[in-house]
């Protein structure tokens, strides 16, 4: 199993946004809509071996994450919006401290990155990491950002992850998510 974890910075936690604002009033929630569809889609498939985890951060609760299951989901497309309507569900529905699945594939718990970071284990992509083409094996779970850099106590948090670089400059999460998963398909069909 493949899973990428997103940081949502001000991602909103609470399903009250507008599908036309993704951006503004969801907290840019477009970045990680874009994290869902590039850790799921394929050509004319979807992935059905890859989690995807969205930690958002913003108001009016958080934390709460949201996880999106490749081997359960329907109803996404290959557009923000059809991964943003799936979200606003999710945070329409009251939850805990277990997942609750709000449609097949999707479920949102309380809870942030340290209890993620309990649950699996995750390599930090960070610009700073070892060269991912050079890291045997490669781990399964891979831990990004949003738009913005960690706290310094998100910092505390991950510092003794391992991190893994994609290359030599600063890409955006759903670009760096594409290099992974090249490199795991790669390495899965024997090309390297």
């Amino acid at each position: 199993m493949r899973r990428f974890a997103i940081v949502g910075h001000r991602a909103r936690t609470s399903g009250d946004f507008s599908l036309n604002d993704l951006p503004g009033g969801a907290g840019r929630m477009d970045v990680l809509c874009r994290c869902v569809n590039t850790a799921f889609f394929l050509s004319h498939d979807l992935r059905k071996d890859v989690e995807c985890y969205l930690v958002l951060l913003g108001d009016p609760a958080p934390p709460k994450t949201v996880r999106f299951s490749g081997v359960h989901l329907r109803s996404l497309n290959p557009d923000e919006r059809s991964a943003a309507a799936l979200l606003k569900k999710a945070l329409a529905l009251p939850c805990g401290d277990e997942f609750r699945e709000s449609s097949p594939g999707v479920a949102v718990r309380q809870g942030g990155l340290a209890r993620l970071i309990e649950d699996m284990p995750l390599a930090l992509l960070h610009e700073e990491g070892d060269d991912l083409r050079n890291v045997h094996p490669l781990p399964s779970g891979y831990l990004l950002s949003d738009h913005l850099n960690f706290t310094p106590e998100e910092e505390a948090v991950v510092q003794d992850m391992p991190r893994i670089s994609v290359g030599p400059v600063s890409l955006h999460a759903d670009h760096a998510i594409t290099v992974v998963q090249n490199e795991l398909d790669r390495r899965q069909h024997g090309w390297n």
